[in-house]
């Protein structure tokens, strides 16, 4: 398995569909997952400290976990079928919970469970930019820093 970090969530034209970016921790891989608006909103909504008045679907997920004592000790994608990818909650007792990945990104950043990949699926879909695209990469980052959760909205 190999560590990746949330890089966060950009809007991928012609149809403006949000893709979760994920970046190898000690690599120059990137994972692009194409999400659902809704997903997309909460993770952004979390890494960027806003709290809605009411609980997300997501905020009430880790409310229940934490409630029950329950310990998420990884995410972990496994496996890109058909144009798919399928996650897992990995829970300290063993067992592993079927999830998508946005769902279980969006669960991770909130308890600060880590994110892993299978090397398989990151050599199927990983995307590895070179040197020379880092310029293209932080101009990527710095739209993220100027980038509003309701920029995803319907």
């Amino acid at each position: 398995m190999r560590e990746l970090t949330l890089i966060g969530i950009r809007m991928e034209s012609p149809n403006r569909a949000p893709v979760m970016m994920l970046r190898e921790t000690e690599g120059y891989r990137y994972l692009p997952i194409s999400i659902g608006s809704v997903e997309a909103t909460a993770i952004a909504y979390e890494e960027q400290g806003l709290r809605p008045s009411r609980p997300l679907t997501h905020d009430l997920m880790r409310d229940l976990i934490q409630a029950f004592d329950v310990e998420i000790e990884a995410v972990e994608i496994v496996e890109l079928r058909d144009a798919v990818f399928y996650a897992e909650l990995v829970l300290a007792n063993g067992a592993r919970v079927s999830a998508r990945p946005s769902d279980s990104v969006a669960l991770a950043v909130r308890l600060g469970t880590p994110i892993r990949c299978t090397e398989e699926v990151l050599r199927e879909a990983g995307v590895a930019t070179p040197e020379e695209e880092q310029a293209e990469l932080e101009r990527f980052r710095q739209f993220l820093d100027s980038v509003a959760p309701e920029d995803f909205s319907s």
